[in-house]
């Protein structure tokens, strides 16, 4: 069925086919800043690999993908120019000369221009939606167009996958943001503002739906191109040398002197703002990490994988942010404390990124009270109607008031003294056993979780940490134990840094039993930031990495549970390991520390008792089906451009959206959504206390410390 519609709206169609023009100028000193970019990087990284040919190829590979990550502007014989001269941009660059950036830069309009006047014809003559026929959305290693046939072959595919994609979000979401902002009403309805901004948002996104699906493709192409059009030279600048420095590793930057003013991301966007970190990803702005407390926390609906593509600013037009630098997307992100944002994302849960929705937030400021640690008892029914009682502590971050001074810093907020004190009200209540909850937690205070985990061992070493000038133990000096009874951490994929650093010493002083995710994140690394001097800008560097007191580095492959819990996060694209150039793997001398004996002969009978009885739990066998075709939908790097066929798939994957929303149970009418993962955790506890009973009686376990030195059998 061919399907052909006029184009109502003039504006969007008169778009004017201009020159590339000029790159926008700045006042830097473009040569200066090159230069010392060039020099810096192999002195002061961690891994101080030499700026050569290597490094130059590999950064050329990164700035092209940069501009065109879906491979779809420039045509191969435009690869084939560029490339020409990679293998000599390092030497370029150390003369200060960035023309190369500039050359590609004025292509990239070109082609872009004629692209927009493709897709206004194309759209003009309509699409055979009925055709059978697939499109390659995952286009990360697919060849450039070998000549203009392919690229209008091309083109012609992904206009008609968002055609589609659009024709299906009308029909299949259309009641997704009535019923999601009726959510975010409902929990910023404390005050009056809070209700009239969502109620202007909401006003935006009807706006927006009254569109035919090509005035919406139109509108988001013009909007691309008026991004790019504001390219202006420190913009450039900063994309190109970030290239260079992401070849080092994916954490270390350039920052041209308009981003460094924004440097604390995590912080600013924590203290007003939605609450979230986030870091460039394809041209979008993807959510790493929900920060605890803040609106999106309170929200619930954004995710940590979720790709922000436009940001609106109440009842205005939404702007594209595609392919805008970090900082220029967390400025507009960002705003006055009950104004409302309305931020237009790709789900983490589509990774073809044919689906798009909008969520209202109201800006708030996040309180150290609401990311602080919280505890409660659970009670556990046992057989023959006995119940156990078990504490849960869970800690999202570990936090510390560095702003108090004086004689506010004793009793400042601090991570270690919150659970320290949590550990105690548990214990009055008559606590048998304790669950620390570190999921989502993305690090913070590196003192904080040595002294978190000063709470559970005797004192010795708790981490080590490399730099350029040797390796540095850093250990708990407080021989006081505040907890010796059964301990079981639990973490994901989402736990990293100095989450990680407390996992990892606890299951190396084999203390606590690990439960959770295939891995934790795996960031195991520390990031400097180094002024270039003048108005130059900074570097961001790496120069510091983490070990476990056993000798391996939490870089990469994080610390792995002793029970693993299979978590949909496992099958989704989070973690250091999913990140290009990430710095590999590798051990340093273990430190001397002394192990419990009895907790490691009990882990496989533990193993064994939680998948026994999560094989036989229902619910959980619901969640795993649904992970399952999460999975599978991820491996799919094809979408149907027939029309019937992605009604179908949409119906479908519908019911996976819930996932990630911690709903498993085809019981809509559940009053409460269970923690599937806390609740297998907290029955694991139990029976490493029932295992604990056991070994006093019948001496299974020794539970005296003995002298060894860490092993790297992990």
């Amino acid at each position: 069925m061919k399907v052909m519609k006029p184009l109502l709206m003039a504006s969007l169609l008169a778009l004017p086919l201009i020159g590339c023009g000029e790159l926008g100028k700045s006042d830097l000193d473009v040569k200066k800043i090159s230069r010392t970019v060039a020099y810096s990087l192999p002195v002061f990284h961690l891994n101080q690999l030499p700026m050569d040919g290597h490094v130059a190829s590999n950064a050329f590979n990164l700035f092209i993908d940069s501009l065109d990550p879906s491979r779809s502007y420039f045509l191969q014989s435009d690869i084939d120019r560029f490339s020409e001269n990679a293998q000599l941009l390092h030497k370029t660059l150390r003369k200060g000369d960035i023309s190369f950036a500039r050359n590609v830069f004025d292509v990239l309009m070109e082609r872009l221009n004629d692209r927009m006047a493709f897709a206004e014809k194309k759209l003009e003559q309509g699409f055979d939606i009925e055709k059978q026929e697939k499109f390659l959305w995952d286009r990360k290693d697919a060849p450039w167009p070998m000549n203009e046939a392919e690229w209008d072959d091309l083109w012609r595919k992904r206009l008609k996958n968002e055609y589609i994609s659009r024709l299906v979000s009308q029909q299949v979401y259309a009641n997704d943001t009535a019923e999601t902002n009726a959510v975010a009403q409902a929990a910023t309805n404390e005050t009056a503002s809070a209700a009239t901004t969502n109620l202007v948002a909401d006003a935006a996104i009807d706006e927006e739906a009254n569109l035919s699906p090509e005035e919406f493709i139109l509108e988001r192409y013009n909007q691309f191109k008026l991004t790019m059009e504001s390219f202006d030279e420190e913009m450039l600048l900063q994309r190109y040398l970030t290239s260079f420095s992401h070849v080092y590793d994916p954490h270390s930057d350039y920052m041209s002197p308009s981003s460094v003013e924004d440097f604390d991301i995590n912080m600013k966007l924590s203290l007003v703002g939605i609450g979230a970190m986030l870091r460039p990803d394809d041209g979008t702005a993807k959510i790493v990490r929900i920060i605890p407390g803040g609106p999106a926390d309170k929200d619930g609906r954004l995710k940590a994988g979720d790709k922000i593509i436009a940001v609106g600013e109440g009842n205005k037009e939404a702007v594209s942010i595609l392919h805008w630098p970090l900082y220029k997307s967390v400025r507009l992100i960002r705003g006055e404390k009950d104004s409302t944002v309305v931020l237009t994302i790709i789900p983490a849960a589509d990774l073809s990124g044919t689906r798009t929705k909008k969520i209202a937030l109201v800006r708030d400021e996040v309180k150290l009270e609401e990311q602080a640690a919280k505890s409660e008892i659970k009670t556990l029914m046992l057989e023959g109607g006995e119940t156990r009682r078990l504490g849960v502590i869970s800690l999202p971050d570990f936090y510390a008031d560095f702003t108090a001074s004086g004689k506010d810093k004793r009793n400042a907020r601090r991570a270690s003294t919150d659970v320290r004190q949590l550990i105690y009200d548990l214990m009055l209540e008559g606590m048998e056993g304790l669950v620390l909850d570190l999921r989502n937690n993305g690090g913070g205070s590196l003192v904080e979780a040595i002294e978190t985990a000063g709470l559970f061992i005797s004192s010795g070493p708790v981490v080590q940490v490399k730099e350029r000038q040797g390796i540095q133990v850093l250990p708990d000096a407080d021989p006081e134990i505040n907890y010796d009874g059964p301990l079981v951490v639990l973490v994901n994929r989402l736990s990293a840094s100095a989450s990680e650093i407390l996992a990892a010493a606890l299951q190396d002083y084999k203390r606590a039993i690990i439960v959770g995710d295939k891995q934790t994140h795996g960031k195991g690394t520390v990031q400097t930031l180094m002024p270039l001097g003048g108005s130059k800008g900074s570097l961001k560097l790496t120069t510091a990495g983490f070990y476990r007191i056993n000798g391996g580095s939490t870089q990469l492959k994080g610390v792995t549970p002793d029970i693993i819990i299979p978590s949909y996060l496992d099958v989704m694209d989070i973690g250091e390991d999913s990140l290009e150039h990430a710095l590999p793997w590798d051990t340093v001398r273990p430190a001397m520390y002394r192990t419990h004996n009895g907790l490691e002969q009990l882990i496989p009978m533990l193993s064994d008792q939680s998948k026994e009885r999560l094989d036989e739990n229902e619910e959980f066998r619901f969640y795993l089906d649904k992970r399952n075709r999460l999975k599978e939908r991820f491996d799919t790097k094809t979408v149907s451009l027939s029309l019937e066929d992605r009604l179908a798939e949409a119906e479908a994957e519908k019911e996976l959206d819930d996932i990630q929303n911690g709903t498993f149970l085809e019981d809509d009418e559940k009053d409460e959504t269970p923690d599937i993962i806390l609740d297998e955790s907290l029955n694991i506890l139990s029976d490493l206390i029932d295992l604990k009973k056991m070994g006093q009686t019948d001496g299974l376990l020794a539970p005296n410390l003995s002298s060894r030195e860490g092993s790297l059998a992990r």
